[in-house]
């Protein structure tokens, strides 16, 4: 936070707490927040837990806090998004989101047994979908929404994963020293997809894209031989609003309502 405030150009900056995993701390947040909102980044996320966890609403705990959180956090600040007038919700997604379409039928692993690859997957894939519907709902208040895949960055998402999978991911090398492979970014160059999608006037009114590599970018179909890429189960528009009424019950839900 002091590096925030001290780098050129900062105003204020204000920190509160909130859990995502935790619909009552989302909604305490949303409660206290008083002022017309310009831009919300959902940038949360946890990634390759070791073994099946849930929320307290029985969400398995990457869609609680990939997907869940945000859902909630958003849809509560949605006046707030309205009353700025030219709003942008920004959601970080992956390109693992490709390695798994949303499953209505077992969501939480319930009945399935547990991956935690296909868990990231699954909750990457409702991030963009997530974007799709808030563009399909959202569009006449002035909000766009838009996700992305910032690439591979060594940070502590990957607290999760122990040594024998970062080595066989090529992270870390014998010694458990980090090793830059050419398809990582550093912290700022990951961020640059959220600043340009949050921020430039190049994207004034584009809204229910995916973006990769500051670009928007192509759907590719299963098996596709090439890197990157949008799949076309994340843009569904009917998994979309599928998945929109599925979370919506659950907040309404965790709320009492």
């Amino acid at each position: 936070m002091r590096d925030l405030a001290a780098a050129a150009g900062a105003g204020s900056v204000d920190v509160r707490a909130l859990d995502l995993s935790d619909l009552a701390s989302v909604a305490a947040f949303a409660r206290a927040w008083e002022h017309p909102l310009d831009i919300l980044v959902a940038n949360a996320g946890v990634m390759a837990l070791p073994s099946r966890r849930t929320s307290a609403e029985g969400w398995e705990m990457h869609l609680a806090v990939n997907h869940l959180g945000h859902f909630a956090l958003a849809s509560a600040l949605h006046g707030a998004l309205r009353a700025a007038g030219s709003a942008r919700l920004v959601v970080v997604s992956s390109g693992a989101h490709r390695d798994a379409p949303f499953d209505f039928d077992d969501p939480h692993f319930e009945r399935r047994p547990y991956d935690r690859w296909a868990a990231y997957a699954r909750s990457k894939t409702a991030d963009v979908l997530f974007a799709v519907g808030a563009a399909r709902r959202w569009a006449a208040d002035g909000v766009t929404a838009n996700a992305l895949n910032p690439g591979w960055i060594t940070t502590n998402l990957q607290r999760h994963l122990d040594d024998d999978t970062l080595r066989a991911m090529g992270a870390i090398d014998d010694n458990g020293d980090i090793v830059r492979q050419p398809y990582c970014k550093s912290a700022p160059q990951g961020a640059a997809a959220s600043a340009l999608l949050a921020a430039s006037p190049l994207l004034d009114g584009v809204t229910g894209r995916y973006f990769e590599d500051n670009q928007e970018a192509p759907v590719v179909r299963p098996g596709a031989d090439r890197p990157g890429g949008v799949a076309a189960h994340a843009l569904d528009p009917e998994a979309a609003d599928r998945l929109w009424d599925l979370a919506d019950a659950a907040v309404r839900k965790g709320h009492g309502g």
